[in-house]
């Protein structure tokens, strides 16, 4: 009995100089901190926002820690209450940076409305992709960034916002009342033959209740057989809501997920605790590099629980779990807590932060993500397709179209025409629209190292001859990619009229991926 109690006794003692090292630490860190800010404020030459350059030192120490702790002060209620409810309180609409000529054709860089949500206060009042917004409620928008802009355009849901906007170089007023902005977490659901498809986007607060109530009308009026549930580029979210969804399909009480961390509280099993609605209806999950966390947790453990066939690449590999905990001045952290560890045991973590705060090399194939039963490849071809895309070509077009296209066929039907495709060129032609491969890139700085070295003339005359050939024209490169141009070319065009919802039900037709899971069943 001795020998035990002074072994508790050498515990406790160990576990207490532990925490007092670890106190000295801290309080040797704030006082160092503290120092400094009074020092700035007796001496520095100009009056400093202490606020900013405390929160900076927030951010960038916790840089230091992980990609997912993050310092929310009050003022960015909003984003947390978007990353959690999924709501927030605005116009409804995404907006981007671009650089683009203005009425008198001078280039500058501009916000503007990429893409307003159906239904949403921006789409009913008349704000169009490809609006230019010049100011909102009288601040100008000029050289601020979008995460200033945003902030304008977010407010108390009823009260008032006017935007100025541009649009085909005329200057509109729109003014209309912000509300509650909440996303749908089911972007779209259908059926294909006897198959349900349901294209899940996000795990926040309600979006099981969605997900379920979505499933119910396909097997309830479309009689459906099996089901594919889409989590391509889902980030995830809140993980009851991915507890919720397993539930559908296993039995009561079946572990899901487990969490360890360092400290006791953070230590927990998830498991089922209803009876599943549809423990029978066979199942494909279509992932992709972009799924992660409670995305990542749904088809884990539906691969472990051997209730789905897992199609697609490898996860992202995001198995660090955060709460949310008060800070002084009502703010909030999201604080990384534990990790998630799957019903075979396996951690869905890809990257050991902590590793690398020791300083240690990490293993080129670090362990982590889910490797689906069914690996497709996932193609980053660099082509004509790629530079349209990355260069706003698509987009611009499409705002172009539906300026001068009253109506157009519904996604199911819709085709792009060849007329397009060469009305589309001549777009491009007045855009000043310039292709260069990587090849072509890649020869000309060797050209240019081949005149500076001791090449003969001759040889040096074969390479200048071959350059040309190299260099694409952007006409033929469409035409030979025409297919895939028409693909990316339909889909922007058909968001300009049917929104997100009319995107995914055009893209589904050419979804090579999507074919290969319905030859699961």
């Amino acid at each position: 009995m001795r020998h035990i109690f002074l072994s508790i006794l050498t515990i406790f003692v160990s576990v207490s100089t532990f925490a007092q090292q670890n106190t000295a630490r801290i309080d040797k860190s704030l006082a160092i901190f503290n120092d400094v800010m009074r020092q700035l404020d007796m001496n520095y030459s100009d009056t400093l926002n202490y606020e900013d350059i405390t929160e900076t030192a927030i951010n960038q120490m916790l840089r230091k820690v992980d990609p997912y702790t993050v310092y929310y002060p009050k003022k960015k209620d909003d984003d947390l209450r978007m990353l959690t409810v999924g709501k927030y309180g605005g116009i409804g609409a995404i907006i981007q940076m671009r650089d683009i000529k203005n009425a008198k054709g001078k280039a500058g860089t501009q916000i503007i409305i990429s893409n307003p949500y159906e239904g949403k206060p921006a789409q009913r009042n008349d704000v169009l992709a490809g609006d230019i917004i010049l100011s909102v409620d009288g601040v100008s928008a000029k050289d601020k960034e979008v995460s200033e802009v945003s902030n304008l355009l977010r407010g108390v849901p009823g009260t008032v916002i006017k935007l100025e906007l541009e649009r085909d170089g005329q200057k509109i007023t729109r003014e209309f009342a912000r509300e509650d902005i909440h996303m749908a977490p089911v972007d779209y659901y259908t059926a294909i033959g006897e198959a349900g498809y349901i294209c899940f986007s996000e795990f926040t607060e309600g979006s099981a209740a969605d997900f379920k109530q979505a499933l119910d009308e396909l097997v309830a009026h479309k009689h459906i057989k099996s089901l594919i549930i889409d989590l391509r580029g889902n980030g995830g979210g809140i993980i009851d809501e991915a507890i919720h969804i397993v539930s559908n399909f296993v039995p009561k009480n079946t572990m899901v997920v487990s969490t360890k961390g360092k400290i006791a509280v953070s230590n927990h099993t998830y498991s089922t605790t209803t009876d599943p609605s549809y423990p029978d209806l066979p199942v494909v999950i279509m992932v992709d590099k972009n799924s992660a966390s409670a995305a990542e947790i749904v088809s884990g453990a539906m691969q472990d629980l051997k209730r789905a066939t897992l199609v697609g690449q490898r996860t992202f590999g995001k198995g660090l779990v955060q709460n949310l905990r008060p800070i002084a001045y009502d703010g909030h952290l999201k604080v990384t807590t534990s990790k998630y560890y799957l019903p075979s045991g396996r951690c869905i973590q890809a990257i050991d932060y902590a590793e690398m705060q020791k300083g240690n090399k990490l293993k080129k194939d670090t362990a982590g993500g889910i490797l689906p039963d069914i690996v497709l490849n996932d193609s980053n071809k660099v082509d004509v397709t790629y530079a349209l895309y990355s260069k706003h070509m698509f987009f611009d077009y499409s705002v172009h179209y539906h300026r001068t296209h009253d109506t157009v066929a519904k996604p199911e039907e819709y085709e792009v025409s060849d007329a397009d495709i060469e009305d589309f060129c001549k777009f491009l032609e007045g855009k000043e629209f310039t292709y260069e491969t990587e090849t072509s890139k890649y020869f000309s700085d060797m050209l240019d190292i081949a005149k500076q070295e001791d090449i003969d003339s001759v040889t040096l005359a074969q390479l200048e001859a071959i350059a040309p050939r190299l260099k694409p024209s952007f006409q033929e490169a469409i035409q030979r990619n025409k297919d895939e141009v028409k693909e990316m070319l339909g889909a922007e065009i058909m968001e300009r009229y049917y929104f997100q919802k009319g995107r995914i039900a055009y893209l589904l037709r050419f979804d090579k991926e999507l074919k290969q899971a319905l030859e699961v069943f």
